[in-house]
């Protein structure tokens, strides 16, 4: 019986993407960087917008190169990420990420990764603290190549309220549960149409049922306009 569920929410996650494809068009995502300051710059993303962690990125990088920020103080990081919020924690994260990449490898370098299966390379980048699914999955898809589903808050929104993960899960333990349901070579689509559904009709506080193109296909908006 677990196994049909399963099956029918990949076929539904499919479903859901070809309709969003065709409703929104093909999904615009940015270039990614080499994968040692995508993961800075996602560090940076946590709990803000990208566009802070773009203004504390570009400050940081405008004065330190990724090598440098090993041998400076956090106190010098701390002031120029300020943009991004939480600098007190995201500055000494920032280094003793890099940190740890030069004492496991001897070099800063993250290329290796694509030698590794996409599970083991997921484990390696999950073991650095401050280094949670979602930072590691971005870091995989967008700078590496490697099939991940990164699960931000609108992605955690819409597939909970689409049914395809469970209303209690946390966001963390979602991307696994995602990842099994979507196809590898679909998941940064996947992501990005999901963000973008998010942003402008499943809104969290107003969500717009009434427009939505997958409306068939999600209990919490068949639910709230039965209700209305």
């Amino acid at each position: 019986m677990e196994h049909t569920a399963h099956l029918d929410k990949s076929a539904e996650s499919k479903a859901i993407l070809s309709i969003l494809q065709t409703d929104y068009g093909p999904a615009d995502w940015r270039t990614g960087y080499d994968p040692i300051s995508e993961l800075v710059f996602t560090i940076l993303t946590q709990n803000t917008s990208d566009r802070n962690a773009e203004k504390a990125f570009n400050n940081l990088t405008a004065q330190f190169t990724m090598h440098q920020l090993l041998e400076i103080d956090v106190s010098l990081i701390q002031p120029l990420i300020a943009a991004a919020g939480l600098s007190n924690i995201k500055a000494p994260r920032i280094k003793n990420a890099l940190k740890t990449i030069v004492e496991r490898r001897g070099e800063l370098d993250l290329w290796f990764l694509q030698s590794m299966s996409p599970q083991e390379a997921k484990d390696w980048l999950r073991s650095i603290d401050g280094i949670g699914p979602k930072t590691a999955a971005v870091v995989l898809c967008l700078s590496l190549g490697i099939p991940a589903l990164p699960v931000d808050t609108h992605v955690h929104r819409v597939t909970k309220r689409l049914g395809l993960i469970a209303p209690t899960i946390s966001a963390d333990k979602a991307h696994d549960q995602l990842e099994a349901l979507v196809d590898p070579k679909d998941m940064l689509e996947f992501h990005m149409q999901i963000i973008r559904h998010g942003r402008t009709i499943c809104s969290s506080r107003s969500p717009k049922c009434q427009e939505c193109p997958i409306i068939r296909h999600c209990m919490y908006g068949t639910t709230a306009l039965t209700q209305s």
